[in-house]
Formats: structure tokens, C-alpha cells, sequence
């Protein structure tokens, strides 16, 4: 417990940290808030939000610090997730989640989890394997490839293959 004293003595962070601090909350906070909701009772999210947010302040100096500030509190936001709901889902999972029912573009997403639109791109392309016909996202696709013969000749077109049999 800090007295009246004690906080006299401390030293406040410079503005610009209070400031960094405060735009980072007012950047991220709908998102995450949003995320959690969708995987927590409102009041949990609204909980688990508050501790993430607790943690970023407490730990601010070190999160600035750190290459990308997005992605450590990123990892922790869905940490707190994972442990509040008794689940923890795959990045994967947690990406389609922002991308298919939050309705986040992939650069949004990438700026808010702190990885590289690709890395978004990627992971959204490993839900639609996982998740295979059961969300009929991976049925939109087939016909945008054109029908080949054979099974090799549908792979090479699929990946681009150009080769001398082709």
C-alpha cells in the first residue's frame, strides 16, 4: 500500500510514456475487447480486458522496449483468454476469429496482434485447412481452379508449378 508520502517520492513517467501508453490503450482496447467478448461472458471480458491493460501499464517501460510492443501484449491478452475460458485455442484459430467474425482486414489484424500481414495471410489460410468444408469457406475456392486431368497436373496448377511436363 503506498501512503501520501510515498507517492510524493515516486516518480511520475515522462509524458511522452503516459501519452505512448494512453494512445495504445485507445488503439487497442476495442479489438481486444471485442475478442474477448466473443470468447467470454461480457462481464469476464470486460475483467480480462482490465487485467491485460493492468499488466501493460505496470509493465510500460519494458513493453516500449520491446520490438514490437503489439505482439507482447498480444500474447498476453490471449493468455488471459485461454486461462479465464478453461480453452486454448491455436493462433489459427484466434486469427480466423478476428478475420471471419470481428470483420478485421488482415492489416488490421497484423497491427494488432504485432506479426507480418503474411504471417496473418498464412495463419488464415491454416484455419481454412483446419476448418475444411464445416465453415464452406474452402468449398468457395475449388472452382476459382480450373479442372486439369490429373492429380498432379491439378497440383502444379494449384501451386503454380511451371515445369516441361506441364
Amino acid at each position: 500500500m503506498t501512503t501520501t508520502a510515498t507517492r510524493k517520492n515516486m516518480k511520475h513517467p515522462p509524458a511522452v510514456l503516459t501519452n505512448a501508453f494512453y494512445a495504445f490503450y485507445d488503439l487497442h482496447r476495442p479489438a481486444y475487447y471485442a475478442f474477448a467478448q466473443a470468447r467470454l461472458p461480457a462481464e469476464e471480458a470486460r475483467v480480462a480486458v482490465a487485467h491485460l491493460f493492468s499488466l501493460v501499464a505496470d509493465n510500460w517501460t519494458s513493453v516500449v522496449n520491446e520490438r514490437c510492443p503489439s505482439a507482447w501484449a498480444w500474447e498476453r491478452h490471449t493468455q488471459v483468454i485461454a486461462r479465464r475460458s478453461g480453452r486454448t485455442p491455436t493462433p489459427a484459430q484466434d486469427i480466423s476469429l478476428l478475420h471471419d467474425h470481428l470483420l478485421f482486414s488482415v492489416g488490421e489484424i497484423a497491427a494488432l496482434t504485432g506479426t507480418e500481414p503474411a504471417t496473418v495471410a498464412a495463419l488464415l489460410a491454416a484455419a481454412d485447412r483446419e476448418a475444411g468444408d464445416r465453415t464452406g469457406r474452402a468449398g468457395l475456392w475449388t472452382f476459382m481452379i480450373k479442372q486439369v486431368p490429373s492429380n498432379e497436373a491439378r497440383w502444379r496448377h494449384t501451386f503454380r508449378l511451371r515445369t516441361a511436363i506441364a
